[in-house]
């Protein structure tokens, strides 16, 4: 195995195929990685970058769902793959993004054959039931203030950055709210010191 990222992968076998059907892959930041309404060809393993994972509703409104990070792998894609459904996610580069993709065939026959594979499938299923079950109970039980701050947090934490280069837009897109409502809000938190604001950037002082 080349890429030390995914060198938990113990058994000799994997490590021997790892290189052989791993794909190297590069996407820059906007790029989609995994498109809704199609089958998951290729299982993304990040080396470089974040992925945000976002789920579209029937009325074309959208929910981040979790981010993927160096060394992790899509929960929702390794699930679909095995059990060949569909794709209900789209996934977006959120930075430049480096990454090996398996082919989600080999994904299932490793499942089956490789105990450390099973585990690091079964592991990234259940560290992101938490995250999903949070994004669901924010848009369910939280105020858009709340929203915005928690969004603000898990962005920054994923980019590991104080200073997110986005539109008062985007924001509002991915939040499913207006422009107008999150400009007043991120205005109302800079004036409490918590953030100052730049055009097309925001930067984070003290987010709790």
């Amino acid at each position: 195995m080349s890429n030390r990222k995914f060198d938990f992968l113990l058994e000799k076998g994997i490590r021997e195929e790892f290189d052989e059907v791993g794909s190297s892959l590069e996407f820059n930041a906007g790029d989609i990685i995994v498109e809704p309404n199609k089958y998951i060809k290729v299982i993304p393993l990040v080396l470089k970058g974040t992925i945000k994972v976002i789920w579209e509703t029937n009325g074309g409104n959208e929910l981040i769902l979790y981010y993927i990070r160096s060394g992790e792998s899509c929960a929702v894609s390794l699930s679909t793959s095995l059990m060949n459904k569909l794709s209900n996610i789209k996934a977006v580069a959120e930075e430049n993004v480096e990454l090996i993709a398996i082919p989600s065939s080999v994904s299932s026959k490793w499942y089956e054959i490789y105990s450390s594979w099973r585990m690091f499938v079964l592991k990234t299923m259940d560290n992101r039931y938490d995250e999903i079950i949070n994004a669901l109970d924010s848009v369910a039980f939280k105020k858009i203030d709340e929203r915005l701050v928690d969004y603000l947090k898990s962005k920054s934490e994923a980019l590991q950055s104080n200073v997110l280069n986005i539109t008062h837009q985007e924001i509002a897109n991915e939040l499913s709210t207006s422009r107008e409502v999150i400009s007043r809000l991120l205005k109302q938190l800079e004036q409490k010191g918590v953030l100052k604001l730049f055009r097309n950037k925001v930067e984070i002082l003290s987010l709790v």
